[in-house]
């Protein structure tokens, strides 16, 4: 049954399309407060965006979609908006996510174009509307706080002692110094198997880009190797990474002293730290969103935690640590 909002936005696309829209079909919801639906204008399909201005404010998004076109970054491109009722449409990249077609024997061509991607995306550091905001101390602390508060918290009930805050705060120092020692650039800060779609011609299309901000150099990097919902052996990661590095220093983004181990601990505490903040956000959805089909992606990034840690001596006591109190808690759950 349509809502006010979906009724409003079905009448809004009629005056855009000139077509009579039938009943809006629902492509997707995501985690966040906006709505995907499949409209047309005669000719071809359109996603019709229902982004509530209170909620999504449209106008980065359309920025950032701007900027990446611009910078030949392969993104939807906006047909029409309304910034001031939160509607949108946007050009239709199919409904095939990458996700439903990797396999081993393709992984490699589907994650070199992927990266290929990542230079273009990094050279975006600010939009119309300025600057990018920046992935700072305050941002990182947020994001680790998510864990703690949300996670352990409300969803393990885990009880909070001394030790605990001791090791915490140790493991979250690591993570922001790791974070700010890296060079900054662009960061799409989402850039993942479910928001890459593959397109007619097989090119890559990516989306769901509004949060990007200038941050670390290995964070889309990671964020696509190690993804939360889908898991490849270190070797193929680590591999896929390092070439990833070698062609940001041939294309002179990276500094040529950067070696292989330097950017490997770059790489590996950068997705730790973006694990910790995905558990917690599954957790946050779980309760907060009322959508627990989030909870099972936690062990994964749990896995990940766990495993990574082990490669660091910085990270012995936190090893210990997740291993005695947050593994089993989340057994126990």
């Amino acid at each position: 049954m349509e809502d006010k909002r979906e009724l409003a936005l079905r009448a809004w696309c009629e005056l855009q399309t000139g077509v009579t829209q039938p009943t809006l079909e629902v492509v997707s919801g995501d985690a966040s407060f906006r709505r995907y639906f499949r409209a047309t204008n005669g000719r071809e399909s359109l996603i019709a965006v229902d982004c509530p201005p209170d909620k999504e404010p449209m106008e980065p998004f359309l920025a950032v979609a701007e900027a990446y076109r611009d910078a030949g970054v392969t993104v939807p491109e906006v047909v029409a908006a309304d910034t001031e009722h939160g509607f949108m449409l946007q050009s239709d990249f199919g409904q095939i996510l990458l996700l439903s077609k990797l396999h081993e024997r393709n992984a490699r061509q589907f994650y070199g174009d992927a990266l290929a991607a990542l230079p273009h995306i990094m050279d975006v550091t600010k939009t119309r509307l300025g600057a990018l905001p920046k992935f700072d101390q305050a941002l990182l602390e947020r994001e680790l706080g998510l864990f703690k508060d949300w996670l352990l918290g409300t969803h393990l009930n885990v009880e909070w002692q001394p030790d605990d805050e001791r090791i915490w705060t140790r493991f979250c120092d690591i993570m922001i110094n790791n974070t700010l020692a890296q060079p900054q650039v662009g960061v799409h800060r989402d850039y993942h198997s479910r928001n890459l779609m593959l397109l007619n011609d097989d090119r890559i299309g990516i989306i769901d880009f509004q949060d990007a901000v200038v941050g670390p150099i290995t964070y889309d990097a990671v964020s696509l190797l190690r993804d939360c919902y889908i898991e490849w052996p270190d070797e193929l990661v680590d591999e896929l990474s390092n070439t990833l590095r070698q062609r940001l220093i041939d294309s002179n983004r990276l500094a040529a002293q950067t070696d292989e181990a330097q950017w490997q601990q770059w790489f590996d505490l950068m997705g730790m730290q973006r694990h910790t903040k995905a558990a917690g956000i599954f957790a946050r959805l779980a309760h907060r969103d009322k959508k627990p089909g989030y909870l099972q992606d936690v062990p994964r990034t749990l896995g990940y935690l766990e495993r990574i840690s082990q490669r660091y001596t910085d990270l012995n006591e936190y090893n210990v640590w997740l291993n005695e109190r947050v593994l089993p808690a989340w057994e126990q759950q």
